[in-house]
């Protein structure tokens, strides 16, 4: 493997989860392959579980780690081509790319959508850039439309504890008080329609995302209908993605935060999400602490999932 930003690079998901299983009984099995390789993790945004399920990633397969917050004590960068380089930006990405890529052999980007210009972010501009000019393999540790180690993650959970061969999948918006991006939301469907769930997304209308994500998932603008004999309930929120909407926050319905009456039609359903999380906006506190909740397993899993593509994207350079 390359690169890893999406569902098609990681191949036969059967094949993918067999390994991650395997490695989740033996987390250092692999750990002579990273022996004297640096893995390089970037950050242009926050991050809590990405970085320390990452770097516990890279370290149960032998290898250095070098973390570098673009927003705390690096320069700052600029993106795009063309400006003239007048404001608070000296350096520019296309010269920072090439140098990263000469202290590391594997290359981690986390850049979040920019809500500026869908074109920008839907285009994936900056994690693009470092697949091109980075020489280096590169893998997403969420970008402007995807956060495939999460995605991944989330299927692990979900294959864990589903009880029946083909459960039923829920997508379902949740309000906030910020604009969010559709990164996970759209990786979540990305993966699910991937799979031979029942998987179903529903949202109020507005909040409809890029046709290209939803794929063949059924739409449903009832989330109480929706929720009716659900396996698995997945809340995120999500800004607009359509025309002049995008990026913007059009509700904070509390109607739609995740709370008893919800579960209560669903097939005794597990609760997940993918973190940090509003409590009692996306989700009431009796959901998310009682038994059903599987967020902290959901968690776990993004060292499992993060282990699987370093392992593989190491294979790749031999």
């Amino acid at each position: 493997m390359k690169k890893f930003t999406c569902v098609q690079d990681i191949g036969d998901l059967k094949i993918a989860l067999s390994e991650a299983f395997e490695i989740k009984k033996d987390r250092f099995k692999y750990v002579e392959l990273g022996r004297n390789k640096t893995l390089l993790m970037i950050f242009f945004n926050a991050s809590l579980r990405t970085r320390l399920s990452t770097q516990k990633a890279a370290t149960n397969l032998g290898m250095n780690v070098i973390v570098l917050d673009i927003n705390q004590g690096a320069w700052k960068l600029e993106t795009e081509r063309g400006v003239i380089m007048d404001g608070d930006r000296p350096e520019h990405i296309l010269e920072a790319i090439p140098v990263m890529g000469c202290y590391c052999d594997i290359i981690g980007v986390r850049a979040f959508a920019q809500f500026e210009s869908r074109d920008f972010d839907y285009q994936e501009t900056i994690i693009n850039q470092f697949i091109q000019y980075s020489g280096r393999p590169v893998f997403s540790m969420e970008a402007a439309t995807r956060h495939p180690l999460q995605s991944f993650a989330d299927l692990i959970t979900i294959e864990e504890y589903k009880k029946t061969p083909r459960p039923k999948v829920v997508l379902t918006w949740a309000p906030h008080p910020k604009a969010l991006p559709q990164a996970v939301p759209n990786s979540f469907a990305e993966w699910m329609n991937a799979t031979d769930y029942d998987f179903v997304i529903t949202h109020p209308k507005g909040y409809e995302l890029d046709p290209s994500f939803v794929g063949n998932a059924k739409v449903e603008y009832d989330q109480m209908k929706a929720f009716e004999g659900a396996d698995f309930i997945y809340a995120k929120n999500w800004a607009a993605y359509s025309g002049d909407n995008y990026g913007k926050v059009l509700s904070t319905d509390r109607e739609w935060t995740v709370g008893e009456k919800q579960m209560a039609v669903t097939n005794n359903a597990y609760f997940m999400h993918c973190l940090p999380v509003r409590r009692n906006m996306i989700v009431t506190d009796d959901v998310i602490e009682c038994a059903q909740s599987i967020v902290i397993p959901e968690a776990a899993n993004r060292e499992i999932s993060a282990t699987v593509v370093i392992k593989r994207l190491l294979e790749g350079l031999e």
